[in-house]
């Protein structure tokens, strides 16, 4: 039997714990450490990740909230989360400019606070 990763969602109430308590410690989170307290298994592991984080955002965003989502970084870009990460803002309207260099750690560095 061929398991179906997407109708088990059960890992997204283990992932808002891992991100609330990164936010409660002051700290970031890779994407293959959140993966990882998720318990996400399976193939594109981290597609789903961010598929669900990207859904998170958008949500954040419109509700007015805090970005818990701008805690997860990619381990390979010196802090900062994926390029993906900075083309959802820029298609929610909030940040105009390249997925990294200093504009890119400005607007990153706000989104934590």
């Amino acid at each position: 039997m061929t398991a179906n990763h997407d109708a088990d969602d059960s890992w997204h109430v283990r992932a808002e714990m891992a991100l609330a308590a990164a936010a409660a410690a002051d700290r970031l989170i890779t994407y293959a450490e959140l993966a990882d307290a998720a318990g996400i298994a399976g193939q594109h592991r981290i597609h789903r990740l961010t598929v669900w984080l990207e859904s998170r955002l958008e949500a954040e965003v419109t509700a007015g909230d805090r970005m818990l989502s701008a805690r997860v970084i990619s381990r390979a870009r010196g802090g900062l989360p994926a390029p993906g990460f900075f083309m959802k803002c820029a298609a929610l309207g909030i940040y105009d400019g390249p997925p990294d260099g200093p504009q890119a750690y400005a607007f990153h560095l706000n989104c934590l606070r």
